[in-house]
């Protein structure tokens, strides 16, 4: 058992943890200080983490290992994409890349055949010419019937991804109706991939508790806590819900996927023994939902109060200097995931309406498309010189390396789960004492209104986007002074947060009672 194990300064450990997390770990500071801190308290803990590549990567967190696990995709296309449509579309070639090969193929074959007329006439070789009639006059036939039959393809390609006609919408029913929550296995079977590559690696390491984070991981790990028990070893489930899955803007365009996602997590959300998450209106939600015995204890992804010596000594970027600007100059800065539901592109709007402003997009992928469609935005108005895009840093430099800007701008949509949460980047940018700029969802917006620490804009209006940076810039000093609020930030930081989830960790292994977090028949869920 993992309770065997020693801890790598030679104490006893509480006992194993295994991290469940399905990206990459770096850019997600929630599951790295999970696993650090969780390794501080005297746990061994393991983070397994996805990886593009095909090897496996590991590295140390502190006290916890990460191992990243390569997730091979072949279930990612549904079964009727590796089949010939004969019906649907008779002139389309078999799935896969034989017809863009064949008109590639014919391409070359006339580019050829072109090339050996010239070298004909040069030759004055009019039996060369005539052996090239036939070839000639061949091409010219096939050519546009390769082109069909590629168009074809590529048409009905199109047609399966959108999945819009009133067959697929037929058959997408059919199985909600006949399978239940059991119809994610036909809807997105992409799942069985992350089962598979994860499933036999936490067997191994056989864990006393499983952290599952978010949607796909809780299936994961619910499916290793039963073959665990089914073996006669005790077993823990915690499952820590990152976001509402029914409100969130799905991740994959698939009409398919959400559906999936929303039948898998009911599914195994009953298995969980004890369950976290984000924010109080969260938590309610989720019990509702999963018809679940306890409320899920609040757990905020608020950034450390104190890190380790290590990480302290490590130099912290400056951002004003990446941006090549003065002290003097006002910065607006966003920091966290980028994406248009997130509300970047206001922030570009903006700056011909702020000439003395500059704007600073602090992100994981600096090169994404959707990067490259706002910075070509700037380009047109004019602006690009004040718009300055720059990569993460470590999350333990993320409040001091913030802190050089002047006001840190939250501008989301209104979503269901945005509205919903204090997310990773308000507790940020308030221990890095920024003034806020936040649009309107119902959370976030009524926080800063509470504690004066900011203006709070119609979410999509740039008129009024102008108002509340103008009024943020016009007196700094006022918003900031409401972090000397007693104990305003002494609530938001991972210290205590993380004494909350090792208060978990440690009730699950406290007592020998299977506490299930929901009932055996959970209320039926609503979309």
């Amino acid at each position: 058992m993992g309770s065997d194990n020693q801890a790598s300064v030679g104490r006893p450990v509480r006992g194993r943890i295994v991290m469940l997390v399905d990206n990459g770990v770096n850019g997600d500071s929630r599951v790295q200080k999970e696993a650090r801190s969780a390794a501080e308290a005297g746990w061994d803990v393991v983070l397994l983490g996805r990886t593009k590549s095909k090897k496996e990567q590991t590295w140390q967190i502190g006290d916890a290992q990460v191992r990243l696990l390569h997730v091979p995709g072949p279930l990612f296309r549904r079964r009727h994409e590796y089949r010939r449509a004969v019906l649907r579309s008779p002139l389309a070639y078999k799935p896969g890349p034989l017809g863009a090969y064949r008109r590639q193929k014919v391409k070359a074959w006339r580019a050829d055949l072109n090339i050996r007329l010239i070298l004909a006439r040069q030759e004055g070789s009019v039996l060369g010419r005539l052996r090239l009639l036939v070839p000639r006059l061949a091409s010219r036939l096939l050519d546009p019937w390769v082109t069909l039959r590629h168009r074809k393809t590529q048409a009905l390609e199109k047609r399966r991804k959108e999945m819009n006609s009133a067959l697929d919408r037929f058959t997408t029913s059919f199985w909600q109706k006949t399978m239940g929550d059991r119809a994610w296995r036909r809807l997105d079977p992409n799942l069985w991939d992350y089962e598979l590559a994860y499933g036999k690696v936490i067997d191994e390491l056989k864990p006393d508790i499983i952290h599952a984070n978010d949607f796909r991981m809780l299936g994961v790990g619910a499916r290793a806590t039963l073959r665990a028990r089914a073996q006669g070893r005790s077993v823990k489930l915690v499952w820590d819900a990152h976001e509402f899955l029914p409100g969130i803007k799905p991740w994959n365009p698939h009409p398919r996927w959400h559906i999936a996602q929303c039948a898998h997590e009911r599914e195994y959300a009953r298995h969980a023994d004890a369950v976290t998450t984000v924010s109080d209106t969260l938590a309610g939600m989720l019990q509702e939902r999963h018809g679940l015995k306890e409320r899920p204890t609040i757990v905020l992804n608020a950034p450390d109060a104190e890190i380790s010596p290590e990480q302290a000594a490590e130099p912290v970027p400056d951002l004003r200097e990446l941006c090549g600007i003065g002290a003097d100059v006002p910065l607006t800065v966003y920091s966290g995931a980028a994406a248009p539901q997130r509300g970047l592109d206001i922030m570009v709007e903006s700056l011909p309406l702020l000439p003395e402003v500059h704007t600073a997009f602090v992100v994981l992928n600096t090169g994404s498309d959707y990067m490259r469609t706002l910075r070509a935005r700037a380009e047109e108005l004019g602006v690009d010189d004040r718009l300055h895009i720059l990569p993460y840093v470590p999350h333990y430099q993320v409040v001091p390396f913030l802190s050089a800007a002047d006001i840190g701008v939250i501008p989301i949509h209104h979503w269901p789960n945005h509205e919903i949460a204090l997310i990773t980047k308000f507790f940020e940018y308030s221990h890095a004492r920024l003034p806020f700029v936040v649009s309107d969802v119902k959370t976030m917006g009524s926080m800063v209104e509470q504690t004066g620490q900011g203006e709070v804009f119609r979410a999509e209006d740039l008129e009024d986007y102008v108002r509340a940076v103008k009024s943020v810039l016009g007196d700094l000093e006022r918003y900031r002074s409401a972090y000397d609020a007693p104990g305003l930030l002494d609530q938001w930081t991972w210290e205590a947060q993380a004494e909350r989830l090792n208060a978990v960790y440690a009730g699950l292994l406290s007592d020998g009672e299977d506490r299930s977090a929901a009932d055996p028949k959970p209320k039926k869920a609503r979309e």
